[in-house]
């Protein structure tokens, strides 16, 4: 989230240029010198410039609808969290006294002790407030931004050291990792968390607090890590990291310290890139959400090396993904595993696929090659992706967030639980939305890309002038832009034709200017733009069939980018029965036998059966046993049984 903007009042070198603050080392543990990082001069990032600019969030508004209201269900959830139950593990780490009991789930539970992920929501929560900072204002998410990174200091301090964790055996899990020792756990996975919280904390919130600690707990891995051999490090790299290269590639940029740029590198683990950066696909059997990050990465460093084959491998991964591995939702993976695409019939309907996570950090990868290469294919998988799979993920009455959204038909959306389910999808479904209106709008010298179509307004301040987007999509398949500045202004508007629409025309001021037969590409529209100026965009939606190669008679319905699910009621269901505490339960829970309708005929003529129900987005079908079938958009479907992807008896409908 870097790439949002420099923040408030503040000046960009004072984010590029370090600050000297010296280092708290390791003392005792590692037996790391004490001796300070040295103060860096400014250095320049020696990759390629981004082709195309995100708008700071603070410069876009959203506008009502889901998207908006998902927004604020996870505002609300933020403020009931307390931070000094986050810092609980912290704070007996560094020999403090705990403010508040600890939460649960994996922040505390001996369940979950094999993953050692104690201290992962608070990362989480740091970026979530200063996500929520930045696109709100409330300075009530920056003042708990400011007081966990000042109780982190505090820590800091007392532990005389600059690492900041909250594993149950504190510091000696992370000496045992750099020892080369064999450990039950994810140290940097967690600890990249509380960086990137930190990271998101200092740049979007503008905290300073966040600033500090983040320079000492950064200065501290440099130093912990420097003895190890480059195969030392690889060898390290074999357990699951997180984004530890995106982080030190972010410090880098912050403060031009180039022992930050080699951490950077050092982390961006070599044993997978290499094969990705020859385009070679060795995913099968792989943990996604382990290799995910650790792609972002990739990118990142590129950005700041010029290293093509960083970059490479990134675009590679995302094709092959994307474009192969995906189902219709945009999600990926059964059980948190790549799997062969010859065998999507055996795990498409799995009741863990799908994991949140995984969209998650498919979309931050989706943006960040979108910067470099403003193609329509990267703006239509985030579009299909943030419906089916983001803003699906949210429960709408309580704003928890699923785990995984498995297509087993007849099972449902499985939710955490407010306090006592602190999964890595609970920690990621903080960010998700509050972040939506960071990827709707991107701008180049003099053209303004529309890549969504929200109700929503931009301020675009090097042109002097707002943007403003009034849609009801996808309810109707058009929206409707207006100009507004004080004098007239030269610009190109870059309108997406997307994929799933054959045409696209375009109105300016009433009068048809453009028309684009060219699925998947921008219509332009130059010209030199006047206050009140309207520009009406319409395409056209249609249910089509979606289906993997290996599979021709599974079948999935869409309508535009929307997936329509199967609504199949509660049958079965008692109350509350889609909260589930534990993740590992996905499967188990609901598990009373249910038998989801049947389709049969031509999978390629099927789509001719689904016609318009009595309210917007909803539809109807027949079974094969001529029962009526009511599909609705995957994203409204919460507390019932639902089907996304059907088994087509090949004969007669």
């Amino acid at each position: 989230m870097l790439a949002d903007g420099c923040c408030a009042g503040r000046s960009r070198r004072d984010f590029l240029v370090g600050t000297g603050t010296a280092a708290l080392t390791g003392g005792a543990l590692l037996a790391a010198t004490r001796s300070a990082v040295a103060a860096p001069a400014p250095i320049l990032a020696s990759g390629p410039a981004a082709t195309v600019m995100p708008f700071d969030l603070g410069d876009v508004t959203l506008g009502d609808g889901p998207f908006l209201q998902a927004q604020r269900k996870t505002e609300a959830y933020l403020l009931t969290l307390q931070p000094d139950r986050m810092l609980h593990n912290f704070r007996v780490n560094a020999g403090l006294k705990p403010k508040a009991p600890v939460y649960g789930g994996w922040e505390s539970d001996p369940t979950w002790a094999d993953i050692n992920c104690h201290g992962h929501t608070l990362g989480h929560y740091l970026s979530a407030c200063a996500l929520a900072y930045r696109s709100t204002g409330n300075a009530v998410y920056k003042r708990r931004v400011d007081y966990i990174a000042r109780e982190l200091a505090a820590c800091q301090k007392a532990a005389d050291s600059g690492l900041i964790c909250a594993f149950p055996d504190g510091a000696k899990l992370v000496a045992a990792h750099l020892r080369g020792e064999p450990i039950t756990g994810v140290p940097w996975y967690t600890l990249h968390k509380v960086y990137a919280g930190l990271r998101d904390g200092a740049m979007l919130a503008d905290s300073a607090a966040s600033r500090a600690v983040l320079l000492k707990f950064a200065d501290w891995a440099v130093i912990a890590t420097r003895p190890l051999s480059d195969a030392q490090f690889e060898t390290m790299l074999e357990t699951e990291h997180g984004g530890m290269s995106e982080v030190f590639a972010d410090l880098f940029a912050m403060t031009g310290n180039a022992d930050y740029k080699q951490t950077a590198e050092r982390f961006a683990q070599k044993a997978i890139m290499a094969p990705l950066a020859k385009r070679r696909d060795m995913l099968d059997g792989m943990h996604a959400n382990t290799q995910l990050p650790k792609i972002i990465g990739y990118q990142r460093v590129w950005e700041i090396t010029g290293n093509p084959d960083y970059h490479v491998a990134a675009a590679f991964f995302w094709q092959t993904v994307a474009r192969t591995r995906s189902f219709a939702t945009g999600g990926h993976g059964d059980n948190e595993h790549f799997f062969p695409m010859a065998d999507f019939a055996d795990h498409v309907f799995s009741a863990k696929g799908s994991e949140t996570c995984c969209q998650h950090n498919m979309l931050k990868l989706t943006r960040a090659l979108f910067l470099h290469d403003p193609q329509a294919g990267y703006a239509d998988y985030y579009e299909r992706t943030l419906y089916n799979g983001i803003l699906a993920s949210q429960d709408p009455d309580s704003g928890m967030a699923t785990y995984f959204q498995g297509a087993r038909p007849g099972y449902m959306k499985l939710y955490h639980t407010p306090e006592r389910s602190f999964w890595c999808c609970t920690g990621t479904g903080m960010e998700n939305h509050v972040k939506y209106r960071d990827s709707i709008y991107f701008h180049g010298a003099d053209a303004l890309y529309v890549n969504l179509f929200l109700p929503s307004s931009v301020r675009w301040r090097d042109k002097d002038a707002v943007v403003t987007q009034t849609t009801s999509f996808p309810e109707t398949p058009t929206t409707t832009l207006r100009w507004s500045s004080k004098r007239p202004t030269t610009a190109t508007l870059k309108l997406r034709h997307p994929h799933w629409s054959d045409t696209a025309v375009v109105l300016v001021n009433g009068v048809e200017t453009a028309r684009s037969t060219a699925p998947g590409s921008y219509v332009d529209v130059a010209r030199t733009w006047r206050d009140g100026d309207r520009v009406d965009l319409r395409l056209a939606m249609e249910v089509a069939v979606q289906r993997a190669p290996a599979a021709p008679d599974i079948v999935a319905f869409t309508y535009g980018p929307l997936v329509l699910a199967g609504a199949l009621g509660r049958e079965g269901l008692a109350p509350g029965s889609d909260i589930i505490v534990s993740e590992r339960k996905y499967g188990e829970y609901n598990a009373t036998p249910f038998t989801a309708p049947d389709l049969a005929g031509d999978p390629d003529t099927l789509a001719a059966t689904v016609k318009p129900g009595p309210s917007p987005l909803e539809f109807k079908t027949v079974s094969a046993e001529g029962q009526p079938i009511r599909l609705i958009p995957y994203h409204r479907i919460a507390h019932e049984r639902y089907a996304t992807y059907w088994k087509v008896a090949r004969g007669a409908a």
